[in-house]
């Protein structure tokens, strides 16, 4: 199984706007961060997790085949802003999203036109369904669990595929959802930066001891804000076992 990250960057994305620190002026593209989703892939299925405001950008540089599946970890705009332009890959069929009921309904009111009773031509042809935390499914060959986090006061959705798990916008985890992550050897999760806490994200030292308590063998933060600093001085920081994960980055994951 491959996962290529398509985004790794919080929802302004990195550089910044109007911003003239360091991270935002670096030339190194580890440094330039669009916001967050990825690509789980077999040779037979290809899964994407969120689809935000970058998308087409972010697919330009990906081959164009069928999708199989979107997982949505929440509704915030900057992981379903890119919902429209799934409208390429409906050639293939419609296109089955998932997510749990908040979300669903928050892409019920962001995208009516794509489930109104009489749909104009050419919106994105979407089947919406309803999953939740805790329940397994299976999308072609790759087999998938939900597991709730908590952004902030939001429950939200993580995901987990086989020995690897995504976790993003997270800020705390009941012990209750702990078992659906046991086995779990390669993490990818949320911390925005190494100070200045957040009420609803972690920062890196939290998200360092949430890889201990899953007890991955490697860990990847994603959903980075520029006050992470520069990646190879980040890096220098971070435990060997721990690294910031980077746009177009890939990684194979066995079992």
């Amino acid at each position: 199984m491959q996962i290529t990250f398509l985004g790794t960057g919080t929802s302004c994305g990195v550089p910044v706007l109007g911003c003239q620190c360091e991270v935002c002026r670096s030339s190194d593209p580890r440094d330039q961060r669009l916001r967050c989703s990825i690509l789980v892939e077999t040779q037979q299925t290809r899964l994407l997790v969120d689809c935000g405001p970058d998308f087409r950008q972010q697919m330009l540089s990906q081959p164009f085949r069928r999708i199989d599946g979107i997982l949505i970890t929440h509704s915030h705009y900057d992981h379903v802003g890119g919902m429209d332009d799934i409208r390429p890959y409906c050639q293939f069929g419609e296109i089955n999203v998932y997510a749990d009921p908040i979300a669903r309904q928050g892409m019920l009111q962001m995208l009516p036109y794509c489930f109104a009773e009489h749909r104009y031509p050419g919106v994105p042809a979407i089947g919406l369904h309803e999953i939740h935390a805790g329940e397994p499914m299976r999308i072609g060959d790759i087999d998938i669990m939900p597991v709730r986090v908590m952004h902030g006061q939001l429950p939200i959705l993580g995901y987990r595929f086989g020995p690897f798990a995504y976790i993003t916008d997270m800020k705390t985890i009941d012990d209750d959802q702990l078992p659906l992550l046991q086995g779990v050897e390669v993490l990818c999760v949320n911390a925005l930066r190494f100070d200045k806490p957040h009420h609803s994200h972690q920062l890196v030292d939290e998200a360092v001891a949430f890889a201990r308590r899953v007890g991955a063998r490697q860990t990847l933060i994603t959903h980075l804000c520029h006050d992470i600093g520069l990646t190879d001085e980040a890096n220098e920081k971070l435990p060997i076992d721990i690294k910031l994960a980077c746009d177009g980055q890939k990684i194979e994951v066995f079992g």
